[in-house]
């Protein structure tokens, strides 16, 4: 298949181009335009994959720019957007301008264009604070921050177009993704760099929500499955570990692994505005694995701790940790 990936530079974008480059796939790897000519975390990519890709620099913010990329393309899988939740408090207008004109942007070129699939990123955070768990498809959208909102707006927009305009899209929506080359902005990451880098008071934000992680490999395998199943056309699936762990429980974990004793502040500047936190995430999985025969291979506590052992790995290689600045909060 020829496949655009956009958000390629990204720390998911960057996994699936690569497993998609080995599975023999004709890759155009959509960056995003800066004057240093970075292509993000594909500077970086595993030597097998080195030059087997092309890579196209660009912003989904410009309709015509994504056109130009998606020429020629038969399957578009969608990830470019800003996703940081601080950031967005004090910037939303760049949220929706990103993420749901973006995404207009992707669905509208992929219409115009007659492209065979259209896979969508979304994200658990739409659901807001679970009502009910484990957390369906059918549970009710809560934009609990100017993210969340702005991802909620792009997944209405691609459905829309599959609704309206018989557009294939599909709408893939990873719990907390976690594993090597994640931002700093993230917890798992944020707890790593602080202790790997001598730290053993760690700060973070609130420590009682949970989430359901979900290891790198699993949700790189989710978007291989969604792009492929025609039963995944026109509807919203979700992909998960099936397990909940609290944040404070996560940095003990990653402690005890890292053979560290630590103790956790919860530092007044990380903290959401409180009915802006998401108390609780936990996934159903079920459709997932009904429709694309789709289930975590890093599933429970076990396979958490094989992903954040992998994760821990990376992140203490001296010429990873370099890159991240562990002793400030990353926004």
């Amino acid at each position: 298949m020829k496949i655009l990936v956009t958000g390629a530079d990204g720390f998911i974008g960057s996994h699936l181009t690569e497993q998609l480059v080995r599975e023999g796939h004709d890759v155009r790897a959509f960056v995003f335009y800066n004057s240093f000519n970075s292509w993000g975390w594909l500077d970086r990519c595993a030597a097998d994959v080195k030059g087997k890709f092309e890579p196209f620099a660009g912003d989904v913010r410009d309709p015509h720019g994504v056109r130009t990329a998606m020429q020629g393309c038969d399957r578009v899988l969608h990830l470019a957007a800003l996703i940081a939740i601080p950031y967005s408090y004090h910037s939303p207008a760049n949220y929706v301008d990103t993420n749901v004109m973006g995404t207009l942007n992707v669905v509208q070129a992929a219409r115009d264009l007659g492209v065979r699939k259209v896979v969508v990123t979304s994200t658990s955070e739409v659901y807001g604070t679970a009502r009910f768990v484990p957390i369906t498809e059918e549970h009710p959208l809560q934009g609990q921050s100017p993210y969340s909102a702005s991802k909620i707006g792009a997944d209405q927009i691609a459905l829309s177009y599959y609704m309206s305009f018989g557009t294939p899209v599909a709408v893939l929506r990873p719990f907390n993704t976690y594993g090597p080359r994640q931002s700093a902005r993230a917890v798992i990451p944020t707890i790593i760099t602080q202790i790997a880098q001598g730290n053993r008071r760690i700060k973070l934000g609130a420590l009682h929500p949970t989430r359901d992680f979900s290891f790198i490999a699993d949700t790189v395998r989710g978007f291989l499955a969604a792009l492929t199943s025609d039963a995944t056309t026109g509807t919203v699936t979700n992909t998960g570990s099936g397990f909940e762990i609290s944040i404070g429980d996560t940095a003990r974990l990653i402690a005890e692994m890292m053979g560290a004793q630590i103790e956790l502040e919860s530092e007044a500047i990380r903290l959401r505005p409180k009915a802006s936190e998401v108390e609780r995430l936990f996934a159903s999985y079920e459709k997932a694995e009904r429709l694309m025969a789709w289930k975590p291979e890093y599933a429970g506590l076990e396979g958490f701790r094989r992903g954040l052992q992998a994760t821990v790995n990376w992140f203490t290689d001296p010429k990873n940790l370099a890159r991240y600045k562990g002793d400030i909060y990353n926004v």
